[in-house]
């Protein structure tokens, strides 16, 4: 891990082209996952993202990574910002906690630097529900410990006090502009009505001349009372997500049994023992030693929790997201009520 003493983050700040490049990619590849790089510097417990640029998706590692050489030589030709500061991941409706994201994000940290972060943009959310879904992540110091010592055993975690809540740290995100795109987007004016298509006040009415000057048309799908078909979607998650958790907490489960088994053979073997270390005694011979029961028998180890770790906190995700989706439907389900009476 890098030893470079700098502040803690404390923010994430995108340049609005960052933004638009990252949406476009996600987009163009949904619903596929992409990657790609995040180039910035760090600035004083601010990380400052300022470009990007995609990972290829043919899955090639060895092309992949010279690939990202190209393309940091070829910006730093160019005089353009080629620090690596993360990367970015597209995600489907929340679910993007899984082994591949902790692993990709613990090498950042570990071997690039350690405030190195993880953004997930939600494509489906984004599109759908009409709110831009950027969040930023990043390896909490706790985890990075206990990920490198590769020990997450029951004993472990609870000395370490680490649980599914501090795997990953969220960092607040800020959108940023330069000042010439801030002056443009303040000089952009609303569009104009043509006199000549207004020749009466029912071929105003009734035409379409209003609606094309209108910059950002109402969006009446907010008042739809049919059930958000993200809750679906999330609720299907959530059970595939308990059903393999079920199945880690039956492999947990056997482990315990098979210890169990392992303890009542040990504790067998060291009575006998004692008791033909007494009856040898009486005859006024050597005692047999009794630390053989560590060679005959061994325990079988503790399978690691982190997938159910990673599973809780998925789950937890989707409780979030739940939360979320129903508040909007109950909303809109009493409001109707309440005017029906």
């Amino acid at each position: 891990m890098a030893n470079i003493k700098t502040e803690p983050l404390q923010s994430v700040q995108l340049d609005g082209l960052v933004v638009l490049k990252i949406i476009k990619h996600c987009r163009e590849s949904y619903p596929s996952d992409v990657t790609g790089q995040l180039l910035g510097l760090d600035d004083k417990g601010s990380l400052e993202v300022t470009n990007c640029f995609p990972f290829p998706s043919d899955g090639n590692d060895d092309t992949s990574a010279q690939y990202q050489l190209d393309m940091m030589r070829c910006l730093r030709a160019v005089n353009v910002d080629n620090n690596t500061v993360g990367w970015y991941r597209s995600a489907h409706l929340g679910n993007f906690v899984d082994l591949s994201l902790i692993e990709t994000q613990y090498s950042y940290q570990n071997s690039l630097s350690a405030q190195s972060v993880v953004l997930i943009h939600d494509v489906s959310k984004s599109t759908a529900q009409g709110n831009l879904s950027i969040r930023a992540f990043r390896l909490t110091d706790i985890f990075m410990k206990a990920y490198e010592s590769k020990k997450f055993t029951t004993e472990s975690l609870a000395k370490a006090k680490l649980s599914f809540s501090n795997i990953f740290e969220e960092l607040p995100v800020q959108i940023h502009n330069s000042h010439y795109v801030t002056m443009m987007l303040h000089n952009i004016e609303m569009p104009k009505l043509e006199a000549d298509r207004l020749r009466s006040l029912s071929s105003f009415t009734s035409s379409n001349a209003l609606e094309d000057a209108k910059p950002f048309s109402p969006n009446f799908d907010v008042l739809d009372l049919e059930l958000d078909p993200f809750m679906q979607k999330n609720l299907q998650y959530l059970l595939d997500c308990a059903d393999v958790q079920q199945q880690e907490l039956n492999n947990y489960q056997y482990w315990q049994r098979s210890v169990a088994r392992e303890q009542v053979k040990m504790q067998a073997w060291l009575t006998k023992r004692k008791q033909e270390n007494v009856y040898r005694a009486e005859k006024g011979q050597d005692p047999l030693p009794e630390d053989e029961v560590n060679t005959l028998f061994k325990l079988p180890a503790e399978p690691s929790r982190l997938d159910s770790m990673i599973l809780s906190a998925q789950m937890h995700n989707f409780t979030k997201q739940l939360n979320q989706f129903a508040g909007p439907s109950l909303a809109r389900l009493y409001s109707i009520q309440e005017l029906q009476k």
